[in-house]
């Protein structure tokens, strides 16, 4: 049942008083990697200065593992995909990093980053990951709190934030999702439903904001160190200070020789690698708006928050909204609709406005999950052939949805290797793309599905025209 976030936070114990981030960036040492396997591009909406990569030769990976820096985030889009394909593209990226970090002499902590609202492929992602990146796992750990998009984890329920209400995950419209639904918001019984009865409830166990606001690192630290081989740890979290409680007593207790493999949202990534908090982006720091070109929003999201946005979006001037017909793409008269498209966002770009191009809000499912799969994947691929086909390039470009933003990306843009410069609306990240990419240097900003308020895209936009920093602290 849905409490108010006020009353659910204030019945929580003190935080732990000392900050830690200085102890965590001490403990990380020059030859230490974090690498974060991202199954959608979101992943890296807490973080900035930071590489990602959408391919992962060993060529690749070890020359970003010679490179500086603590973090290096791949792009798998593996929730786009059956759960097989998810499994063989984490094995292929597990081996090839095995490779790769023997050749450099770096070593390597892995992160399986997945949707905060619990969507996703596990555990099959790591699963395949255990098997592969060739060491023994002392426990997964499974740590879904994202502030920014208001998912907290109290009393091992897991909770996601609707205004001042906080309401348990699993009666929210993401448990409902045909691909990944759920019916526990305990995280406990959460692990236990995805296994499909494997594990056992001593299999699963929790660490607590009681221990960790109460005990601090040491308290973390015995705890993990006492899990047993095969055992998923739920870690529960209400704020950053409790990451930095954990991440410190994780990393004391992998000094020891443990290893661990991380299932998160992307707040943790942020703590793990000890990246301190950056100022949200500025029009002036983006650089984007170039007084001619309009920009360019490609929306394939379907959840009732992107619907919103979608509307207050296209109230704004200098927008032109054109939707796309889900039906017209998934029939015979797909080429006709996405030259129609082109044509209008062309046009649009051209003059100076804002193309708005988004899908039929209509939600087009099939019988079983990989069915449904394949006709978002088909949705989605005639976005990204609307994108390829534009001539006129735009001043810069807003993808909203996961698949939506990383198809966008990888097949309508040719990006191989991005950099994430930070966030300019808390949860959003942006990316400035690679010279190899077909527009070089573009800002793109990469906007989650579940985040952000009715006005938010609209908010976006208009710091990339350079009309005002204001909008930028909205959610």
């Amino acid at each position: 049942m849905p409490v108010t976030k006020a009353d659910l936070l204030a019945q929580l114990p003190a935080e732990w008083p000392t900050p830690l981030l200085p102890e965590i960036q001490a403990q990380i040492g020059a030859d230490d990697r974090l690498i974060v396997l991202d199954d959608d591009p979101t992943g890296t909406q807490t973080v900035h200065d930071v590489p990602v990569l959408t391919e992962w030769s060993e060529a690749t990976l070890t020359a970003e593992l010679e490179r500086p820096g603590a973090v290096i985030y791949i792009l798998t889009n593996s929730r786009s995909m059956p759960a097989p394909q998810a499994e063989a593209i984490n094995a292929e990226i597990a081996t090839h990093l095995r490779a790769a970090a023997s050749a450099t002499n770096r070593q390597v902590a892995v992160v399986s980053r997945s949707d905060s609202t619990l969507r996703g492929h596990y555990p099959a992602e790591t699963r395949a990951l255990e098997q592969t990146l060739g060491r023994t796992v002392d426990a997964v750990l499974l740590i879904p709190f994202f502030l920014e998009g208001g998912r907290y984890t109290i009393d091992d329920v897991h909770y996601v934030e609707e205004g001042a209400w906080m309401t348990p995950a699993a009666q929210t419209e993401f448990a409902r999702d045909a691909t990944f639904g759920y019916r526990n918001s305990n995280l406990r019984q959460w692990a236990i439903e995805k296994h499909g009865g494997s594990l056992s409830q001593e299999d699963v166990c929790s660490i607590s904001l009681g221990e960790i606001r109460s005990g601090g690192p040491d308290a973390v630290q015995e705890r993990l160190d006492a899990l047993a081989p095969g055992q998923v740890c739920a870690i529960n979290a209400a704020s950053y200070r409790d990451l930095e409680v954990l991440v410190a007593g994780l990393l004391a207790s992998e000094a020891r020789g443990r290893h661990y493999l991380y299932r998160t949202a992307a707040s943790f990534v942020r703590v793990r690698c000890g990246l301190s908090p950056a100022p949200l982006l500025t029009s002036d720091a983006l650089g984007a708006a170039d007084g001619q070109s309009g920009g360019l929003i490609v929306v394939g999201s379907y959840v009732n928050r992107t619907t919103e946005q979608i509307e207050a979006a296209a109230q704004r001037d200098h927008v032109t909204s054109i939707e796309v017909s889900v039906r017209a793409l998934l029939g015979s008269a797909a080429r006709e609709e996405i030259g129609r498209v082109q044509q209008a966002a062309q046009e649009a770009i051209a003059a100076g406005r804002d193309a708005l191009v988004y899908t039929s809000r209509e939600r087009v499912t099939a019988g079983n999950k990989d069915a449904t799969l394949d006709i978002g994947q088909t949705i989605s691929q005639g976005l990204v052939s609307i994108v390829a086909g534009l001539e006129e390039r735009p001043a810069w470009v807003i993808a909203k949805g996961g698949i939506t933003s990383s198809d966008v990306a990888t097949c309508g843009l040719g990006v191989r290797r991005a950099w994430v410069m930070g966030q300019a609306i808390p949860g959003v990240p942006i990316w400035r793309l690679g010279p190899e990419s077909r527009w070089p240097d573009l800002v793109y900003v990469v906007f989650p599905g579940n985040v952000g308020g009715p006005d938010a895209v609209a908010d976006m936009a208009g710091v990339l025209r350079g009309e005002s920093d204001d909008a930028q602290r909205r959610l």
